[in-house]
């Protein structure tokens, strides 16, 4: 059994991400503990009120439950801030939850998004897995894309490449019904966080590799003992 991790920025990063993925993991029979970083109220309370952040964690642990996610952690760190907050303090929670679970897979957003939060924990949570000494490393890092960001990578930044592919054809109806509990975040097509969009990465991910449906990933490590 493989103990996954996978660090989501904001509520749905999630699910967008590597939704079909968390469901064959379960399917697999592994553990999967999500970790949501931000609470945007705390970080911008002028734009966000601490009601409608209740709404959107209580959308997350519905697809959570549906996919059969193991356990959700809500940290507080600021949103959309975490560009200006001290990084160190987003590692040490990270790594401590690292340590508690020791997980086998880690699965992290690109460090090319638009988003400065997704570099923010990109980079924190890197820091929180280094490989160090005899303790228990995390053999698998991943790196997934989340619509609406990572195809914005700006022009100075590293793109979205994939190197690293899971055939989600069987499993992928999970991700979409998963992502309709986010009555909130979901928009309309052509809108890239719509469900006509994540079925068409799918597609084409899928048609990359010779598959009916795909997610993709790049590989950041991967270990072997």
């Amino acid at each position: 059994m493989n103990r996954v991790i996978v660090i989501a920025p904001h509520p749905d990063d999630e699910i967008i991400g590597c939704g079909a993925t968390i469901a064959k993991h379960i399917e697999s029979g592994d553990e999967v503990t999500i970790v949501v970083v931000t609470n945007a109220a705390v970080g911008a309370p002028e734009f966000y009120a601490q009601s409608s952040i209740d709404k959107v964690r209580e959308e997350a642990v519905s697809a959570h439950h549906f996919l059969g996610v193991k356990e959700t952690i809500f940290l507080e760190f600021p949103a959309p801030a975490l560009n200006a907050f001290p990084e160190f303090k987003i590692s040490l929670e990270i790594s401590m939850i690292i340590q508690k679970i020791r997980p086998t897979h880690l699965y992290l957003p690109h460090p090319g998004d638009m988003h400065q939060d997704h570099k923010a924990v990109y980079r924190a949570s890197l820091v929180s897995a280094r490989p160090q000494g005899e303790d228990h490393k995390v053999l698998n890092i991943y790196c997934y894309e989340t619509l609406s960001e990572t195809e914005w990578t700006p022009m100075q930044e590293k793109a979205f490449v994939p190197n690293h592919f899971v055939d989600v054809t069987d499993v992928f109806d999970k991700k979409t019904e998963a992502m309709k509990f986010f009555k909130s975040q979901i928009k309309q097509f052509p809108h890239s966080r719509s469900l006509e969009t994540f079925r068409a990465l799918a597609m084409y991910r899928g048609a990359t590799i010779g598959v009916e449906r795909a997610e993709a990933f790049i590989v950041e490590r991967q270990i072997i003992l």
